[in-house]
């Protein structure tokens, strides 16, 4: 089992290059994308930039404003923006904290028509379900579970993280 650490304590004193008021940890990085934590202070800036990646921004805590290509809008925890390979994409607090996950994924959005090796045209010759085949799945049953009380609004000083 590995454990990566991220967070309070463990997160570069400076942030990514183009941001101020930014700091963050790299969580895990290899040839199939990034994941990373920032935490934005008040008055935080991540430069409008462009990436070919297709990133998603995932606002855990907090809140703030993103920007993509011209369009601009207020995030909040529980909300996740899509920032298209290519595309001018920044983000900023005004008088608030912000922590997001970034997921960056390696090129542009898939196409299932230029996956590797064939994968798409093995996928599309699977005979159907017949014997010694398992059948077609059943549709499940369900609803979702009622969600948890809300926390205590207590800040606890000493976490560090803005609620």
């Amino acid at each position: 089992m590995e454990i990566r650490r991220f967070g309070p304590g463990h997160r570069r004193p400076d942030g990514p290059p183009g941001t101020r008021g930014v700091t963050g940890q790299v969580i895990h990085q290899d040839g199939r994308g990034t994941i990373a934590e920032l935490a934005f202070s008040p008055g935080a800036m991540m430069a409008p930039h462009t990436n070919p990646n297709t990133t998603y921004f995932v606002v855990v805590s907090g809140g703030g404003f993103v920007q993509v290509a011209d369009e601009r809008a207020r995030v909040g925890h529980g909300e996740a923006v899509l920032w298209p390979a290519g595309e001018l994409h920044g983000a900023w607090t005004e008088g608030t904290e912000m922590r997001a996950l970034v997921v960056e994924f390696s090129g542009a959005d898939d196409a299932i028509g230029e996956l590797a090796g064939g994968v798409q045209e093995r996928l599309l010759d699977v005979p159907p379900a017949g014997p010694g085949r398992l059948d077609a799945v059943e549709r499940g049953r369900g609803s979702l579970a009622e969600p948890p009380a809300p926390p205590s609004r207590e800040r606890d000083e000493s976490s560090g993280e803005p609620w």
